[in-house]
């Protein structure tokens, strides 16, 4: 049956439609945001999915081009794989409602959210949030929602929720926040140095928003909300984990307190095999062959346990380290000799090597997505390779969560970079993993920022990243312990993955990752002042002993610039019909050259003499030609009506008429002039077409010929 509802969300207009499409799927909502549309779809497998131990939800965020009016540009015409913006929202999807399914869940859930028409002021991200809550709240789906989301805005130091496109071209901060009634589930916010105090605020005045929200969703799920399926469960077997923690966690104990990662990962293997010896002798081989996996899902279960014990009763890590306590750092800058600007950032076993490039302003990254941002002059890549973490897999090019990392470390370090017209390149940061024991995103931050500054990036102020955790009390979450600079493993069975980038002004990235049920104001604003410490000691204690400011000079093996401003008018003249006078000046001085609309010219090159060399082509050809000027210039051509003069720049040419030559009367134009005379030239006029007339007969000797120009 067709249904509407209809609330608002930040003085404009949400919808949530149901009944009339997708019919078929467990869960169909399609969210109108103004004249934003977004199709969630929600689907779940009939049956589990046997031999794996995570709940299997898979979300995509598909952004169809004609919901903006456009083409694809690919050759195919057809929307190609995801857009990175695509799966940062469709992770920002994912995040909040992975938490809210039932522990023990293995069915496949799929959500798509489609969009289908975008209007700028209305974001089609938070439209699929929204969306994709609804349409889990309704369906037959066992989901413990429900949750929503909303974008916050800082301009003018107001906060801003869902602000509109003009807005947020202004905004300091960009950040998306996702809670049920009574916590926070996700945040990730790019944010140009704002104050842990400013930060905190926003989340609130966000929580309250959300807040209205889950009560709209809550009361649409209490009218025509299915009955939630029977699933089977993949709890672990009872007795199994019963007989495994009595007689092993002393020794499970014991060997999860070691902080070489790979000695760790060795003690648990080894004693993972004892266990399932020792319940082959208790119980008998057909026995352990059908408890199989309850016994690798027990041996999980209980290195879980005793590690978060250890943590929330005794104060205690697994690798010896106080609660507050970062692993031991260091970095070097200048480790590739002709690479522009290169670093290494080391944090315990984790360690990341940072390469910065810088091109021309035309090789920045064009876009070709739903919102109206064309290009991006700064990008950051990371990459995890499989020998990071010891394991022998062949690559397959960056995934989700590659993208997601990188996306992080590059929304860190964009508040600080030098605008264009301070520094005209396109920057790209490739972060290459090299060893990962947990915190490599944050690593990549600081890495960025060394590489950046080796290769004479002048940034505003250094960023740093860490990251805390957090263990809480399952039967009281005001009872909870955080952890400073969290390791895998304790990323791993901990609560929450809080990463921070930012400045000693403020943060300028955010990321938080949400196993527990959500997050209370008082732990986010604690591990702000906890992250704020951190990076303190990492910015003044580790990195600035290093490197303290940009180097004066770029890299020898980097592009040199040479810029300039011509007339809007006068970039047909230098580019020329079909780029044939901007080749021929690249041509002759090996120079590369760029030209943006409003006129800014940039030459770039290792050469500074050949770039001197075109600037002057350059500006020959867009000098203007004065009336009444002298010019020392060269014939070119003879008609029977006069000569054709070339002016000595830029290939202009004027026409000196037979009767402009000499007082006296000159009958036969090759009797006075010949091709390649260099003769002085009087400018009469230039007419409506831009023709220039010259004359000679019209200098003076004395004074005209002191006035020259060459």
């Amino acid at each position: 049956m067709f249904k509407t509802y209809e609330t608002e969300l930040a003085g404009r207009k949400l919808i949530l439609e149901t009944g009339k499409l997708a019919e078929l799927a467990n869960g169909s909502v399609l969210v109108r945001y103004g004249d934003t549309c977004v199709l969630v779809n929600v689907t779940a497998s009939k049956e589990p999915k046997e031999g794996i131990d995570f709940f299997p939800l898979s979300v995509d965020f598909e952004e169809k081009l004609y919901s903006v009016g456009k083409i694809p540009g690919s050759f195919m015409k057809r929307e190609g794989k995801p857009s990175d913006k695509a799966i940062l929202t469709s992770r920002a999807i994912d995040r909040p409602l992975r938490p809210l399914f039932p522990k023990d869940f293995r069915n496949d859930v799929v959500v798509v959210a489609t969009v289908l028409c975008v209007e700028q002021d209305n974001s089609p991200e938070v439209a699929a949030m929204i969306g994709a809550a609804a349409a889990l709240a309704i369906s037959d789906i066992p989901f413990g929602g429900p949750t929503a989301a909303v974008n916050v805005g800082l301009v003018d130091g107001k906060i801003i929720i869902n602000p509109k496109e003009a807005e947020r071209e202004k905004s300091d901060l960009t950040l998306t926040v996702a809670a049920t009634e009574s916590k926070i589930t996700m945040i990730e916010a790019g944010a140009n140095e704002v104050p842990n105090e400013v930060m905190l605020e926003a989340i609130k005045v966000a929580h309250e928003e959300i807040k209205k929200l889950c009560k709209f969703i809550a009361q649409i799920q209490q009218e025509i909300g299915k009955p939630k399926f029977e699933y089977k469960s993949f709890e672990v077997d009872h007795e199994v984990y019963e007989y495994i923690e009595q007689n092993f966690k002393e020794e499970m104990k014991e060997k999860v307190q070691e902080e070489d990662k790979e000695t760790r990962d060795n003690n648990i293997a080894e004693l993972s095999d004892k266990i399932a010896n020792s319940y082959i002798e208790e119980f008998g081989e057909e026995a352990a062959e059908e408890h199989k996996s309850d016994i690798a899902e027990a041996i999980y279960k209980l290195e879980k346990k005793c590690v978060r014990e250890m943590i929330f009763f005794e104060h205690k890590r697994v690798d010896g380290r106080a609660l507050d306590e970062i692993r031991p750092l260091s970095c070097e800058v200048g480790l590739l000799p002709r690479t522009h600007g290169s670093a290494l950032f080391t944090r315990g076993q984790t360690q990341v090597m940072s390469v910065a490039t810088l091109g021309m302003i035309s090789e920045e990254q064009k876009l070709d997505g739903i919102d109206t941002e064309e290009s991006k002059r700064y990008i950051h890549h990371y990459n995890f390779p499989s020998y990071s973490v010891g394991e022998a897999r062949p690559s397959r090019g960056p995934g989700r969560r590659e993208v997601g990392h990188g996306a992080l470390a590059e929304k860190a370090l964009v508040p600080v970079l030098p605008s264009k017209e301070e520094f005209p390149y396109a920057i790209r940061v490739v972060s290459e993993v090299l060893s990962s024991n947990g915190s490599t995103s944050q690593a990549s931050i600081c890495g960025s920022t060394l590489s950046l500054m080796d290769a004479g990036v002048p940034i505003k102020r250094p960023v740093a990243g860490i990251s805390t955790g957090l263990v809480t009390n399952p039967d009281d979450d005001s009872d909870y312990i955080m952890l400073v600079d969290i390791q895998g493993l304790e990323d791993f069975f901990g609560d929450m993955d809080f990463k921070v980038g930012g400045t000693e002004k403020g943060i300028t990235a955010i990321q938080v990752d949400i196993k527990c049920d959500g997050l209370t104001y008082e732990i986010i604003e604690e591990a702000f002042e906890k992250t704020r410490i951190a990076r303190k000691h990492i910015l003044d204690d580790i990195m600035m002993p290093v490197i303290s400011k940009p180097r004066e000079d770029i890299s020898a093996y980097a592009p040199r610039i040479i810029s300039t401003t011509i007339k809007v008018e006068k970039i047909k003249d230098v580019i020329g019909k079909g780029g044939e006078t901007i080749n021929k000046i690249i041509d002759a001085t090996g120079v590369k050259i760029d030209i943006e609309e409003d006129g800014q010219v940039y030459i770039y090159s290792n050469d500074q003499e050949k770039a001197k060399q075109a600037l002057e082509i350059i500006e020959d050809i867009v000098r203007e030609v004065e009336v009444g000027a002298i010019y020392y210039g060269e014939v070119v051509r003879l008609m029977n009506f006069g000569a054709f003069v070339d002016l000595g720049f830029g290939g202009k040419e004027g026409l000196l008429h037979i009767s402009k030559i000499s007082k006296e009367r000159v009958k036969n134009i090759e009797d006075v002039l010949h091709v390649g005379d260099k003769v002085a030239v009087k400018v009469t006029d230039i007419d409506e077409q831009g023709r220039i007339n010259l004359s000679m007969k019209d200098l003076k000797d004395s004074k005209d010929n002191e006035e020259i120009q060459e």
